[in-house]
């Protein structure tokens, strides 16, 4: 492995054995991927629907393939100079080998981390049966060891099974068959958090944003949590001032612009070919 991509993994890592919790935002180009390293953030995510969105697609499909995906999340991590979590969707497949191939592919792309959710991109069925789930999982463990932080996640929440005896289960489970860090989007509460914190410690347990009435992010830290991601949040709210912005323009607001931040000054933070 090429000693940059070690680096990225190590600093990754290092960061979910604080005491605290750490933000890391989805980007989901160069330029929001720089702003981001701008701001002071110390690792980046990927985010499925961003990119998707971004390629007219729908997310969650596999509109996008494995091999666009993985070269998106490593065009991030190269233009920011940041450690990058590819949000890598379900592997790319159901068989556990599809997800060992996928880890593999982010292992030689330099990515810090990926995630491995428990979706089938089947809306008529669209979570694995608890073994195969596991199985899946496990299959990513014994690809990533020690060479890129392995994220299991169950989406239970996010397809309607608000299920916590499940998910904690399932977290549990792809804990053990070598899982570093545990992810349950949608979880609805801090009692519900710390229950997943409870079961899945001493690993690291990420949430999306927090619970459904938003708290701090010491809050959250002070529950165990060691990681906040915003999954398509910040992509949703760039298009939202976008829609914003259309209004007032149709409505013949050409000080719309006003404040707006400048080409160059994006463009100084782009490398410079």
């Amino acid at each position: 492995m090429r000693g940059e991509d070690v680096s990225a993994y190590e600093r990754f890592r290092s960061l979910h054995e604080r005491q605290t919790a750490f933000i890391m935002p989805n980007a989901w180009d160069g330029a929001s991927a720089v702003l981001l390293a701008r701001a002071g953030f110390e690792a980046l995510g990927s985010t499925s629907l961003g990119l998707a969105f971004s390629l007219g697609r729908q997310d969650g499909l596999h509109a996008v393939t494995r091999e666009e995906a993985v070269a998106h999340a490593a065009f991030l991590a190269r233009v920011s100079g940041l450690p990058v979590n590819g949000d890598l969707e379900d592997g790319f497949g159901a068989d556990p080998q599809d997800c060992a191939a996928t880890v593999r592919a982010a292992i030689e792309a330099g990515l810090a981390g990926l995630g491995i959710e428990d979706t089938t991109a089947d809306p008529a069925h669209p979570l694995h049966d608890f073994d195969d789930a596991v199985a899946r999982v496990r299959a990513a463990a014994q690809a990533a060891s020690g060479r890129v932080v392995l994220t299991g996640r169950t989406d239970n929440y996010l397809h309607g099974r608000a299920d916590l005896d499940d998910t904690i289960r399932r977290l549990a489970a792809f804990a053990q068959v070598g899982a570093d860090v545990l992810y349950a989007p949608g979880l609805p509460d801090m009692d519900a958090i710390r229950a997943v914190v409870a079961a899945v410690t001493p690993k690291p347990l990420n949430v999306l944003i927090g619970p459904s009435k938003p708290v701090p992010l010491a809050e959250l830290s002070e529950a165990g949590v060691r990681r906040v991601s915003v999954g398509g949040a910040l992509y949703r709210s760039a298009m939202t001032s976008l829609v914003e912005t259309a209004r007032a323009l149709r409505g013949g607001d050409l000080c719309v612009f006003t404040g707006a931040i400048s080409g160059s000054e994006i463009s100084g933070l782009l490398p410079q070919v």
